[in-house]
């Protein structure tokens, strides 16, 4: 199961059409950092992949355009340890969840009435509420 990364339980994508590319990343690390290249960045083409329907596609690219370049490559980066193996990681666990989260589809809301109870308390509240109203005004012989 290591050559794919699970999404949901529809859908998995081959680690072959993910690309890495491990950079020099700033941050904690000191002198170390200037030697190594830990910053991890994840690369999917998103138009091109054969793992997802044009419908998956679509949502995709609606939800995460302004992640996915105009070449159609979607990019993730990850410099938060001192680790190139755990950034990668990272940055795989981040890609999954994001592409779960825009390929989840909200159930429709059902249209409800208001209960007989919660309109006869509406009416009551605005009777309540035009007598205070009425009652306000001047108080003097001119009435």
């Amino acid at each position: 199961m290591d050559d794919v990364v699970i999404i949901n339980p529809e859908l998995s994508i081959p680690r072959s059409e993910l690309s890495y590319r491990a950079t020099r990343a700033g941050g904690p690390g000191g002198q170390h950092v200037n030697t190594s290249s830990t910053r991890v960045e994840l690369l999917w083409d998103v138009q091109a992949s054969p793992s997802i329907t044009a419908e998956q596609r679509g949502r995709i690219v609606t939800k995460l355009g302004k992640r996915i370049g105009e070449d159609g490559m979607l990019r993730l980066t990850s410099a938060g340890t001192r680790s190139q193996f755990q950034n990668k990681e990272d940055v795989t666990e981040r890609f999954a969840r994001m592409i779960a989260q825009a390929l989840h589809k909200p159930r429709p809301r059902k249209k409800t009435k208001p209960t007989r109870a919660s309109r006869e308390k509406r009416l009551q509240t605005k009777k309540k509420r035009s007598e205070t109203k009425k009652r306000r005004g001047k108080i003097g012989p001119d009435e």
